[in-house]
C-alpha cells in the first residue's frame, strides 16, 4: 500500500525511534549489569585509587586490608605488610591479649593492712596497678566510696592514728611513662602514666577564666581535686569565640611547678581542661588522710611520704599483717568496655603492666610488650609486625601492620569472650570499629556485616596526610562504604 509522503516520513521516524530506544535500553541493561555486577574487591580497588589520588594523600602512605570474616579469604590488600603508626587502633591488640592471658573475669585488688607495735600503728598498702581505683565510671570505684570504706575499716578496728605508710610497690616498675611519649602529651589527661597506685584515672580538672578580648591573659580559678604542694602557672591567652580547647599543661624538668600554655575562647568563666597528676600516689595519700584525720588522736603523727617495702623492717611482713580492707576492681570485661569505648590510654598502659605482673612477677611496660609480641608470634604472626612501645598507641614510635590487626580481630572472633570485645567497640559510620588519631595519623579497624549478609574484617591506616582530620575521615569512610 502506498502511503502519502507525510505518513511515510512519520512511519520511518517511528521505526527509527523504536530502534534507538531498543539500542539505548540494551546499552543501559549491559552497563547496569556491569555496574551492579562489580565485586566488592573491584569497588574497593576503584575507591582506594581515588582515595590515594586525593591531594590530602600527596605525601602520605596508606594501608587497607580486608578479609571475609567467615572464610578468611582476602578481599582487598594494599600495603598490608607495611608497618605504620596505628594510634589508638593499637588498643585492640592490648584488649584481645588481656582477654586471653588474664581472662574476662580478672579483677585487681588493693589491700590495706595495719600492723600495730606498742603505741605505733603502721598502714601497709599493697597496690595492684588497678587503673579503675577511684574512677568515676562505676559507683563502687568512685573516690568517695573507696574513702568511705577505708574510713569505716579504721573506725571498726579502733585505729586512732598512723605513724607510717608503706606502699609495697617493689614489684612494679617505677617508670610510669612508656618510652616514646612526647613532652606535649605527658601532663595532659590523655598522657597520664600508669603506676602501682592509680587514682581518679590519674587526672584532675583545671578551671580557667578567660578575658573579654582576644589576647587577654587567662587565670586559674580552681583545681579539682586540690593538689597540695603543687603550683600551676597560667600562660594561656584568650582566643576567638568558638576556638575551643587549645591549652596544654607541661611538667617542667626539675621543678614542682607546672605551666599551662595555649588558648581558650574569650568570655569563659569556668572553662575546664583536664590534666595528669604529677604523682597519683601522693594525691591518693593526701585525700585518704584528709578523710581520716578527724578519727585520729591529735598526738599521733602521720608520714604521707610513701616508701617501698623493705624486708628488713619486721613490721612489714605482709603474711602476718592483719588486713582491714580490700578493694576489688570491676571485672576485666567491664574495664575493657570503657578502655575501647572511650579510648582511655591509662587503661592500656595498666593492662600491659598487669600482663607482665601476672606472667613474670614484675609489672613493667617492656616486659608486658615482650609477652604480647611472643603471644601473637606463637599464634602465627611475625613478631616484627608488632613493633610496639606501649599499650595504648599514644607513642608515635609504634609501628604495626594492617595484616596483623586483621589477623588478631579474626582470632578474637572465635573466642568465648568475643561478645564482650565486640560490644566494647565504638560505632562509626555504621560500623563497629576502633578509631585511632595522633598527629597526621588516622586509623580504623573492626568488623562489618553488609546488606547482603557478607561479613568483613578490616584495618585501614593512613600516615602523614595533610590538611584537616575531618577531611581525611570522610574520605576514609567513603572507601569503607564499599563494604556496605
Amino acid at each position: 500500500m502506498n502511503l502519502p509522503a507525510g505518513r511515510q516520513a512519520q512511519s520511518y521516524n517511528h521505526r527509527t525511534m523504536k530502534k534507538v530506544f531498543l539500542l539505548t535500553g540494551c546499552w543501559l541493561l549491559v552497563t547496569g549489569s556491569f555496574s551492579f555486577g562489580q565485586t566488592v574487591t573491584q569497588r574497593l580497588q576503584k575507591a582506594f585509587q581515588q582515595f590515594e589520588s586525593d591531594s590530602q594523600l600527596k605525601y602520605a602512605i596508606s594501608s587497607l586490608y580486608v578479609i571475609d570474616a567467615k572464610t578468611g579469604g582476602v578481599v582487598f590488600d594494599k600495603n598490608s605488610r607495611v608497618g605504620l603508626a596505628g594510634a589508638s587502633t593499637q588498643k585492640i591488640i592490648t584488649a584481645t591479649t588481656a582477654f586471653e592471658l588474664l581472662g574476662k573475669g580478672y579483677t585487681y585488688k588493693t589491700v590495706f593492712g595495719i600492723y600495730k607495735k606498742e603505741q605505733d600503728a603502721f598502714l601497709y598498702i599493697k597496690p595492684s596497678g588497678d587503673p579503675t581505683f577511684g574512677s568515676w565510671r562505676w559507683n563502687f570505684t568512685r573516690p568517695e566510696m573507696i574513702l568511705q570504706n577505708i574510713r569505716k575499716a579504721f573506725s571498726e578496728n579502733g585505729i586512732s592514728g598512723l605513724n607510717k605508710i608503706t606502699l609495697d610497690d617493689k614489684k612494679f616498675d617505677p617508670k610510669v611513662i612508656p618510652d616514646g611519649w612526647i613532652w606535649q602529651d605527658l601532663a595532659n589527661y590523655y598522657g597520664a602514666g600508669s603506676s602501682s597506685t592509680n587514682w581518679r584515672e590519674n587526672q584532675f580538672d583545671i578551671l580557667l577564666r578567660s578575658g573579654k578580648n582576644i589576647g587577654d591573659p587567662v587565670e586559674i580559678v580552681e583545681l579539682k581535686p586540690i593538689i597540695k604542694g603543687y603550683e600551676l602557672k597560667s600562660r594561656v591567652t584568650s582566643a576567638g569565640k568558638g576556638t575551643g580547647d587549645n591549652a596544654y599543661v607541661y611538667f617542667p624538668l626539675g621543678d614542682e611547678n607546672g605551666v599551662i600554655t595555649g588558648t581558650i575562647p574569650v568570655n569563659e568563666n569556668r572553662f575546664t581542661i583536664a590534666a595528669a597528676f604529677p604523682s597519683s600516689k601522693q594525691v591518693f595519700l593526701q585525700e585518704m588522710y584528709d578523710s581520716l584525720k578527724n578519727l585520729f588522736d591529735p598526738r599521733q603523727a602521720m608520714n604521707l611520704k610513701p616508701e617501698v617495702r623493705d624486708d628488713q623492717n619486721s613490721f612489714l611482713v605482709t603474711e602476718h599483717t592483719p588486713v582491714i580492707y580490700t578493694h576489688y576492681s570491676p571485672s576485666l570485661d567491664s574495664i575493657i568496655y570503657w578502655f575501647l569505648k572511650k579510648s582511655i590510654n591509662l587503661y592500656g598502659e595498666a593492662l600491659i603492666k598487669t600482663i607482665a605482673y601476672e606472667k613474670k612477677g614484675y609489672g613493667s611496660t617492656d616486659s608486658g610488650i615482650a609477652i604480647v609480641r611472643k603471644f601473637w608470634k606463637d599464634n602465627g604472626l611475625d613478631e616484627h609486625e608488632l613493633n610496639i612501645y606501649d599499650g595504648s598507641g599514644l607513642s608515635p614510635l609504634n609501628r604495626l601492620t594492617t595484616h596483623a590487626q586483621v589477623q588478631i580481630l579474626q582470632y578474637a572472633r572465635s573466642k568465648d569472650w568475643f561478645p564482650y570485645f565486640y560490644d566494647a567497640l565504638p560505632e562509626y559510620n555504621g560500623m563497629k570499629m576502633k578509631s585511632g588519631t595522633i598527629s597526621d595519623v588516622k586509623g580504623y579497624c573492626g568488623y562489618h556485616k553488609a546488606k547482603d549478609g557478607k561479613e568483613y574484617i578490616f584495618s585501614f591506616l593512613v600516615n602523614n596526610y595533610n590538611g584537616k582530620t575531618s577531611g581525611i575521615v570522610n574520605k576514609m569512610f567513603k572507601v569503607l562504604d564499599e563494604l556496605k
